[in-house]
């Protein structure tokens, strides 16, 4: 499914506009990510970081170039477990937030 501008300016918007939304959003990346879904977690930091941080203070922050970064959070995007870190390292900060990882169940 192609998710339009208009569905991606919604989110950019509310996540701006509301910490829970972003903080949840950053809890969905993660947990996507610990999941074996690292191409919805790139695309979960991707809008996240467009309405938080911004590529260029997330560039800033992680010693990274912008557009490096824009790459890495694309749909086919290959970051590695170090880039990964810093820029979930980046968004926590400025949500504010720590990440804790907790093991249950399978269903």
């Amino acid at each position: 499914m192609v998710l339009t501008r208009d569905f991606k300016e919604t989110v950019k918007e509310r996540a701006a506009r509301d910490p829970t939304f972003a903080k949840a959003m950053l809890d969905e990346a993660a947990t996507a990510f610990l999941n074996g879904e690292p191409h919805v977690a790139r695309l979960i930091l991707r809008d996240l970081v467009n309405a938080s941080v911004g590529f260029e203070a997330l560039a800033a922050e992680t010693n990274r170039p912008s557009k490096s970064l824009h790459r890495m959070l694309s749909e086919k995007g290959n970051p590695s477990m170090d880039n990964l870190a810093a820029i979930f390292g980046a968004v926590r900060k400025c949500l504010g937030v720590a990440i804790e990882a907790h093991a249950v169940e399978a269903a």
